[in-house]
C-alpha cells in the first residue's frame, strides 16, 4: 500500500492509550498525540481513543487528531486515568481492581464502535494494559493486525503479579508486531516472552517547543519526574549534598507524587534552601526551564526511555545520568553527556562536579545532544519509522484489510 503523501486514500489507524492529553498544554501522553501529528505527513490518519476525566468532552480534536473519551466509572470513582496511579491503586484497592476491570470493558466496547466508524486497517496499541489487552480482543474480533508499543512502566506492571506476566504474554502474542520505546525495553520484554523479538521504535517529541535558549544560568541543576525510587529523586538529593560545588537544583514534581518525605530528606541533609519545587507544569513552561538551566539530571533506574532527557537534550543541555534503561539510547557518554554506574551516589556527584567545573559547564555537550536528539527523536523521523512498521504489517496482511473493507 502506498503511504506516501498523495496517496489515493490515507491510511486509518486507531491508537488505542490510556494517557492523552485532556488540554493542548497537557504533557500527558503528549508523545501519543505528537507521534499521530507527525505520521499525518506520511498519509497516515490516526483516530484515538482514551479514558474520559472530569470536564472531558466525549469527543475533542488536537491539532486535527480526532479523539474519542470513553466513561469506566462514575465521575467519583474515575481515578484511574491521568493520575499517574494506575497500578498502585489496583495493587492495594479491590474497588480499584473492579473500576480497571470496567475501564477494560468499557474501552473495547469504545473501540469497537470506533474501528466500524473510521474504518481502520490496523490497530496501534500504546502500552500493552488495558490499549493492548483490549487491541488484542479487537483485533481477533474484527481481523485487524495489532501493533503494540511498550513504553516502560507497562513493562514493570507485567511482572507485578502472575495473572499479570500471563496476561501481558498473551498480549505479546496476539500482536502482529511489538515495538518498545529503547533497546534496554526490548531485551527486557524478549527476556520475559522469548519467543517475542520488538522493534525499537521511540517516541517522538516536540524540536519547534523544546529548543535552545539565548543565556543559561550557571549552577543550576533540573530535575523532571515522580518522586519515587525509580525516579531516582533519594541518590540525587544524596549526591548533591556530596557536591563540592554548591549548585541550585529545580525539581518539576511529576503527577502522582507525594513531595513530603523528599523535601524531608533535603531539609535533613541541610540542602533544603538549594532546591526550587515546581508542581507538574505544562510543556511550555517546562520548555522555559530546559532553556535556562545548566545541566539535566536522570538517576532514573530501569526507565523505559526517558522522554524528559530528550526534551532537555532538544533543548541544547547536557544530561548526567544513570547508566540504565532507555537513558543509554539518549545520552552518549562524553559527547551528550555523563552516564555513571546505577545507583552510585559517589559518581553522580563527581559527575556533575566535573560537567560544572568545565569553563562552558557542559555547553559544547548540550549542542551536541540537539543535533544527537533530532537525527534520533524528531517526529519526521519517528513516523518514517513507524511507517515502515506499517508496512511491514500491511505486506503480511489480506488484500482485504489493506482496502479497510469493513461492515
Amino acid at each position: 500500500m502506498n503511504l506516501s503523501p498523495g496517496a489515493d486514500r490515507e491510511l486509518q489507524v486507531l491508537f488505542l492509550s490510556h494517557s492523552f492529553p485532556r488540554t493542548p498544554a497537557d504533557p500527558a501522553g503528549s508523545f501519543v498525540l505528537r507521534l499521530a501529528v507527525a505520521l499525518r505527513s506520511e498519509g497516515v490518519h490516526a483516530t484515538v481513543v482514551a479514558p474520559g476525566g472530569p470536564g472531558l468532552a466525549a469527543r475533542d480534536v488536537f491539532e486535527g487528531i480526532p479523539v474519542t473519551r470513553f466513561r469506566y466509572a462514575p465521575r467519583r470513582l474515575e481515578t484511574l486515568a491521568y493520575t499517574g496511579t494506575m497500578l498502585d491503586q489496583a495493587t492495594h484497592s479491590v474497588r480499584a481492581r473492579a473500576v480497571l476491570a470496567s475501564m477494560v470493558t468499557a474501552n473495547l466496547a469504545a473501540a469497537y464502535a470506533a474501528v466500524r466508524r473510521t474504518q481502520p486497517v490496523l490497530l496501534h496499541a500504546h502500552w500493552w494494559f488495558p490499549g493492548g489487552l483490549v487491541g488484542g480482543q479487537l483485533a481477533r474480533m474484527r481481523h485487524l493486525p495489532l501493533v503494540t508499543t511498550l513504553h516502560g512502566s507497562d513493562l514493570r506492571a507485567a511482572q507485578a503479579t502472575p495473572m499479570a506476566t500471563r496476561l501481558f504474554r498473551r498480549v505479546m502474542r496476539q500482536s502482529t508486531v511489538v515495538t518498545t520505546v529503547s533497546r534496554w525495553l526490548a531485551a527486557d520484554t524478549t527476556r520475559l516472552v522469548p519467543d517475542t523479538h520488538p522493534i525499537v521504535g521511540p517516541m517522538p517529541v516536540a524540536p519547534d517547543l523544546f529548543h535552545p535558549g539565548t543565556a543559561r544560568a550557571r549552577d543550576r541543576l533540573l530535575f523532571v519526574g515522580k518522586l519515587n525510587e525509580q525516579k531516582g529523586i533519594v541518590p540525587l538529593l544524596e549526591a548533591l549534598a556530596r557536591m563540592h560545588a554548591n549548585p541550585h537544583l529545580d525539581v518539576v514534581v511529576g503527577i502522582g507524587s507525594d513531595s513530603t518525605p523528599a523535601r524531608t530528606l533535603a531539609e535533613s541533609l541541610g540542602i533544603g534552601a538549594r532546591i526550587t519545587w515546581h508542581p507538574l507544569l505544562t510543556q511550555a513552561a517546562l520548555a522555559e526551564l530546559y532553556r535556562s538551566d545548566t545541566v539535566f539530571v536522570a538517576p532514573m533506574t530501569g526507565e523505559g526511555l526517558g522522554l524528559v532527557a530528550i526534551e532537555a537534550a532538544l533543548s541544547g543541555m547536557p544530561t548526567v545520568a544513570f547508566a540504565s534503561g532507555g537513558l543509554t539510547d539518549i545520552v552518549v557518554p562524553e559527547r551528550t553527556g555523563v552516564l555513571v554506574p546505577p545507583g552510585d551516589v559517589d559518581a553522580l556527584a563527581a559527575a556533575l562536579d566535573r560537567v560544572l567545573a568545565q569553563p562552558d559547564q557542559g555547553a559544547a555537550l548540550g549542542a551536541t545532544a540537539r543535533a544527537h536528539a533530532l537525527a534520533t527523536f524528531a517526529p519526521d523521523a519517528v513516523a518514517r519509522r513507524y511507517v515502515d512498521v506499517y508496512r511491514g504489517v500491511l505486506a503480511t496482511a489480506p488484500a482485504a484489510l489493506q482496502i479497510g473493507s469493513l461492515s
